[in-house]
């Protein structure tokens, strides 16, 4: 216990000292080291990157999830370690209430179908998002905390230990000056005393003052001498501390640089981690524009089934069933004809006979794409294709041929080359 409160003791010592030398250099009464202009611009450069590290996060946090809520409770979650419990997003709760809705009004009537086929596809979009989130959580915002609060906790401590190191080097070097100017001034103080009494006086002639003069007694001031060695002492004990001060300065110095210039591999990483996150994100929108050709198709379906009751071959389809979600359409699906309202429909492939054939060119396939009937074809990433359009065609979709196999494509999905 008395050991514990010495050390308090000291502490507080230091920290008085430290406080009062910060003081005065604030107010310009006390010289300050200046650190070397390699550390101060790898310091600049941390602390940009530590505040605009800290705005990208948040914003991209307000990005992912809008609602303050949902974000306190993800906050409190991470900090008490705890797995968030799984969200429905409000595209999937969309679906789920237009679902229940189709039952309400009936799944047979044409509203009922169509509350069904948007409904899926709301639901189809709530998961996109889903695994958008997730992948951006640990792609993105995970490594940018872990930054914040690892990397960067470990740089400050290190920053608040050499600001101390060089308070200690100010102090010591503030405490040799005022020892040597001491020294100097007990230098050219007189270092003896007389032994007669201060009231003699010398005889006017310069016999008597000769004499006199040759009378005085002088001797060596033991005080004086005394003083000197002390502040001699006092001078070794300064330059001394002032020795160990400085290479616990250039020590802390050195560690504080290798650690700030380990931001240039903290750039590096975050530059891998905001291409995944934009990668994710391309990923996401190009699942959201499928879904929703795909749920535009399936309303021209619909669409084409009530204007045309009496036709069998256009009949909306459930968008439930095994059928729509990954199983072969009848081969003889329709596709309307717009010139006139008598003329019978045609088939894909008998579109792709009587069309002529215009700008065919090589694509690369950037994501894989299962076809949902046989009017289209499936597609596997960077896969080399060739495709061309033809007149009055969807122009978000081609017409891709790899062999013998001919069907449509979404264009999102290609990469044209020249």
């Amino acid at each position: 216990m008395d050991f514990n409160v010495k050390k308090l003791a000291s502490d507080a010592g230091v920290f008085f000292t430290r406080a009062v030398q910060f003081t005065e250099e604030k107010l310009g009464q006390a010289e300050k080291t200046e650190l070397d202009p390699h550390l101060e611009n790898l310091i600049t450069r941390a602390d940009c990157t530590k505040n605009w590290t800290e705005k990208i996060l948040k914003q991209t946090e307000v990005l992912l999830q809008p609602n303050p809520s949902a974000r306190i409770e993800e906050f409190i979650y991470d900090k008490l370690d705890k797995k968030l419990p799984s969200r429905t997003t409000n595209a999937e709760l969309l679906g789920q209430y237009m679902l229940e809705a189709a039952i309400e009004f009936g799944p047979e009537t044409p509203y009922g179908k169509t509350l069904i086929t948007v409904g899926e596809y709301q639901k189809r979009l709530g998961g996109a998002e889903r695994e958008f989130l997730h992948t951006s959580a640990a792609t993105f915002l995970s490594p940018l905390r872990n930054f914040l609060e690892g990397d960067w906790r470990t740089i400050s401590k290190e920053r608040r230990l050499l600001e101390n190191r060089r308070l200690d080097l100010d102090i010591c070097k503030a405490r040799l000056k005022k020892a040597k100017q001491a020294e100097a001034k007990a230098a050219a103080a007189p270092d003896f005393q007389e032994t007669r009494p201060r009231n003699y006086v010398l005889s006017a002639s310069a016999s008597a003052l000769q004499s006199g003069w040759e009378s005085w007694d002088v001797e060596p001031d033991p005080v004086v001498s005394e003083q000197r060695k002390l502040l001699s002492e006092e001078v070794d004990k300064a330059e001394h501390e002032l020795r160990v001060a400085q290479t616990e300065f250039d020590r802390q110095a050195e560690v504080t640089r290798l650690l700030l210039e380990g931001i240039s591999s903290t750039h590096l990483n975050h530059l891998r981690c905001l291409q995944d996150f934009a990668e994710a994100q391309a990923t996401y929108y190009a699942q959201c524009h499928h879904y929703m050709q795909d749920l535009q198709r399936e309303l021209n379906r619909c669409a084409n089934a009530v204007s045309a009751p009496h036709s069998s071959a256009s009949v909306c389809p459930n968008p439930v069933s095994p059928a729509f979600l990954s199983g072969p359409a009848s081969s003889g699906a329709t596709i309307p004809s717009s010139s006139s309202s008598s003329q019978k429909p045609v088939t894909l492939a008998m579109e792709q006979s009587q069309l002529p054939i215009t700008g065919a060119r090589k694509a690369r396939v950037l994501y894989d794409y299962d076809a949902h009937d046989t009017s289209e074809l499936s597609l596997l990433a960077d896969e080399l294709i060739t495709v061309y359009t033809v007149p009055g065609m969807d122009p978000d979709w081609l017409i891709g041929e790899r062999g013998n196999e001919k069907g449509k494509v979404p264009v999102t999905y290609l990469e044209l080359l020249s």
